[in-house]
């Protein structure tokens, strides 16, 4: 493909999604902005949601991790899941009940400023680093499409990308879920037509796809023999399971949109009917894998350096129709630029709602204010990107998750024990809690084939980080005043 084809698409995408944008988001108030209005419907949320969960991560690194792992990422899924059943029916109702803008609020309410604070700032780091790795993913192979065959730096290809973000998200939440459910239509599409043309090449029909899929060595899913392997069955569910609570149940940017459904049983029957169909969505990015691995051994293409690469390099191949190409394109800028827009839209009322405490203010000086943290927000995420260029070296998604693991955990931890307990905690201890927790897990993560028998961490890493935050907690807390009278 040539520069001049890639930045066509590029730019037919962005004229697109910013009518969307405009059209929806134009009158957006502050309200709108940060949860919507509370008047989206539910349907259209729902299929956003398909699409926000799919970053430009998973549209690159799915389909070629499944040398190494094979299909157990579909044990992580079924665990995915099994989260959203838990988000929709125990936090969303919480949330809705609570009436809040930021679900760290809940976190002011049950405990005080300390912990309200803390979760804030461990979501702030999250979400920069988390949106930092997907989009700089997507500038690397914008770089190597466009930006060094014109000779430009990396640096304004991250200075374009997040420039365009800003523009078109100046709509908040309001114009999100409708963005969302553009780069919805544009990701699945790209993909189903990806795994048509490439079953053409291929001269399969859908019968021989399906026993060529099934008979192939990377589509084992299941794996219990081996307690050790990161791809074990239990670890890898209960890592999605607490997981998709953590990043999804406890992510403002996620829940953003879910709470601007209408009401509580909107917002539960799009959260469920999105995680089931995630799970499909799943299953068609590993099988897209497949045919791309037996693409290249049957045209001897050689395998790239990172399996990251294995999806651009086939798409853009000279023996498929440029439409292949086009529609690869179509699919990771669609998925980046949502990824980027929600990560924006939620880093901004977080730092406004949370960490300034200004909703509040009169809306005039409540708007200007937003409009500043947005613009500030930008520029922190365009930075991160740029010098994450010096430090990638392994698996994208691998390097979300296991940065997922260290951030997520203390939240996870917080909002556990506020749930699951009544005890009352020393709020301005809990940050030391919160901070203890990832340094011990990495201590024990660098340590733990010595001390356990040669036993590796996985993505189950997040499961231990909350429980040291949640037994800090404990350690830090009381009982109720009424529950120590009963007592006596």
């Amino acid at each position: 493909m040539t520069p001049a084809i890639v930045i066509s698409t590029i730019l037919i995408y962005i004229a697109l999604l910013f009518a969307v944008a405009y059209i929806s988001g134009r009158r957006a108030d502050n309200q709108g902005f940060f949860v919507g209005n509370r008047r989206s419907p539910w349907w259209a949320v729902m299929f956003a949601m398909i699409g926000a969960s799919m970053s430009g991560v998973t549209f690159v690194s799915v389909p070629g991790m499944v040398a190494a792992d094979h299909f157990s990422y579909l044990q992580m899924s079924l665990g995915f899941v099994a989260g959203q059943l838990v988000i929709a029916f125990v936090l969303v109702p919480l949330f809705y009940r609570m009436q809040l803008v930021s679900i760290y609020e809940y976190l002011e309410n049950r405990f005080g400023t300390g912990s309200y604070r803390t979760g804030a700032w461990f979501f702030f780091i999250s979400k920069v680093l988390g949106a930092a790795v997907r989009i700089f993913l997507v500038c690397v192979i914008l770089q190597m499409l466009v930006f060094d065959p014109l000779g430009l730096p990396f640096a304004l290809n991250v200075a374009a990308t997040m420039a365009l973000v800003w523009l078109y998200t100046r709509g908040g939440v309001k114009s999100l879920i409708w963005t969302d459910s553009l780069k919805t239509l544009c990701l699945l599409g790209s993909v189903g037509l990806c795994i048509w043309y490439i079953t053409r090449n291929l001269g399969m029909d859908w019968g021989s796809v399906r026993q060529a899929v099934l008979d192939h060595p990377y589509s084992r899913i299941w794996f219990f023999d081996n307690p050790d392997d990161p791809r074990y069955f239990f670890k890898q569910f209960f890592a999605g399971l607490f997981m998709v609570v953590a990043m999804t149940g406890l992510d403002q940017d996620m829940m953003q949109r879910s709470l601007s459904c209408k009401n509580t049983r909107d917002s539960q029957k799009n959260v469920v009917i999105a995680g089931t169909l995630q799970l499909v969505v799943i299953a068609m990015f590993l099988i897209l894998g497949i045919l791309l691995y037996l693409f290249m051994e049957r045209n001897g293409i050689a395998l790239p350096a990172k399996s990251d690469q294995v999806f651009p390099l086939v798409a853009t191949d000279a023996s498929f129709p440029l439409i292949v190409g086009i529609l690869f394109v179509l699919g990771l800028i669609s998925s980046t630029y949502s990824a980027a827009g929600s990560a924006l839209t939620a880093l901004t009322t977080s730092f406004t709602v949370d960490i300034l405490g200004a909703q509040h203010l009169p809306p005039q000086r409540l708007t200007r204010l937003r409009k500043r943290v947005h613009l500030a927000m930008t520029a922190v995420l365009a930075l991160v990107i740029a010098a994450f260029e010096l430090l990638n070296d392994s698996s994208v998604i691998s390097a979300v998750y296991t940065l997922a693991s260290y951030t997520y955990g203390p939240i996870l931890g917080m909002f556990a024990f506020g749930i699951l307990t009544r005890r009352k905690v020393r709020d301005g201890w809990v940050p030391a809690a919160a901070l203890l927790s990832p340094l011990l897990c990495f201590v024990l993560q660098r340590n733990s084939q010595a001390w356990l028998g040669g036993y590796t961490f996985g993505y189950e890493l997040l499961i231990i980080n909350a429980l040291f935050t949640f037994i800090g907690m404990w350690a830090l807390s009381t009982r109720p005043a009424a529950e120590t009278e009963t007592k006596r």
